[in-house]
């Protein structure tokens, strides 16, 4: 199915940690790593008319799908975690739920506290 806003992450178990914290419902399509620009470009056309979040870990591999986005996506908004956690998987909750939320994504509030 498919919703307004598109979250693109690394891996499945980045997906599983943000599915946990969202509140509403938003695709999560993950690029399992490192991708060119060709698997990336066909990854995400369906998404095209969707606003497009990129929320990829703060390493090699994540910086190298965040330029390719930048170059096919350029209105793709970047989120970030922070770089003492360096992975979306071993981010803690309250602060990936605070990073979404700065965002304007609904989630669930216990992930707050």
């Amino acid at each position: 199915m498919l919703y307004d806003r598109v979250i693109v992450v690394e891996g499945g178990q980045d997906r599983k940690r943000l599915a946990r914290i969202l509140a509403e419902s938003v695709d999560i399509i993950c690029t399992n790593g490192t991708v060119s620009s060709y698997r990336l470009e066909e990854l995400l056309e369906p998404y095209e008319q969707h606003e497009l979040y990129v929320f990829v870990d703060a390493d090699e591999s994540g910086e190298q799908i965040r330029t390719l986005v930048k170059r096919g996506f350029p209105n793709a908004i970047h989120l970030y975690t922070e770089k003492v956690y360096k992975e979306v998987e071993t981010t803690p909750y309250k602060v990936l739920a605070t990073i979404l939320l700065d965002a304007n994504f609904n989630i669930h509030p216990e992930f707050l506290t």
